[in-house]
């Protein structure tokens, strides 16, 4: 079975952080409308219960939760994980139009080897489905999005970009802050925003120097006319 690889795992869950809404479940909802492209560029969409899956496993154990280990069962057969026939019903969902039986997920399942069914016959895939609701549909998409994303892999292009804070001390006086960010391109993560007293290039090169130190050497920015 084809997994959804660990790059592609870090840029759904990069895009929560920029997804509009109040609470983390609307914004996870908001991102499973979203459709994503792995290394490969094939199409992806995952529902809500996937990302919050992979959410609450980033958030327990870091990043090692999204990288592959090696089997401890190498050689035998294993059972396969509700996890792994969400992940092959959403890979094939988008081969249907309108509704279609238990059945007929599987069989597309197992013809395009996403699942074995000597790991999971009829029944068990039956059952799974049903105990868990991994067909239970989604509130349908208001409107198709297009992806802004325009790099495949992190640290490709990194943007940059300043904004107006609040406005804080300074002395005897206030100064409004100003917050500096830089944004990976392609998962969405924030490499380092940080707050300045001024918008200038001293400001600028410290934030980028943090941002290097964070997530690595980008291998080229974006950014506006801005005078620093």
């Amino acid at each position: 079975m084809k997994r959804v690889s660990s790059y592609l795992k870090m840029r759904v869950l990069g895009a929560i952080e920029s997804a509009p809404g109040e609470t983390c479940i609307a914004r996870i909802h908001h991102v499973s409308e979203q459709v994503f492209l792995d290394e490969d560029g094939q199409r992806f969409r995952f529902t809500w219960r996937t990302i919050l899956t992979w959410h609450s496993r980033y958030k327990k154990d870091g990043i090692t939760t999204m990288l592959p280990k090696p089997r401890s069962d190498k050689g035998k057969t294993r059972k396969v994980m509700p996890e792994e026939v969400l992940e092959a019903i959403e890979q094939v969902r988008g081969s249907f139009r309108g509704p279609h039986n238990i059945q007929a997920f599987y069989r597309a399942c197992i013809e395009k080897g996403l699942l074995e069914r000597d790991r999971i016959a009829p029944n068990t895939f039956r059952r799974v489905v049903k105990e868990h609701e991994l067909l239970k549909p989604d509130a349908e998409v208001q409107s198709k999005r297009r992806l802004a994303f325009a790099k495949a892999h992190a640290n490709e292009l990194w943007q940059a970009d300043t904004m107006v804070g609040p406005y804080v001390a300074q002395g005897a006086g206030k100064v409004q802050a100003k917050l500096i960010a830089f944004l990976d391109d392609a998962s969405r993560v924030v490499c380092h925003g940080e707050f300045f007293h001024n918008d200038n290039t001293e400001a600028l090169l410290a934030c980028f120097k943090t941002a290097l130190y964070k997530r690595g050497l980008a291998e080229c920015l974006y950014v506006d006319h801005g005078s620093n």
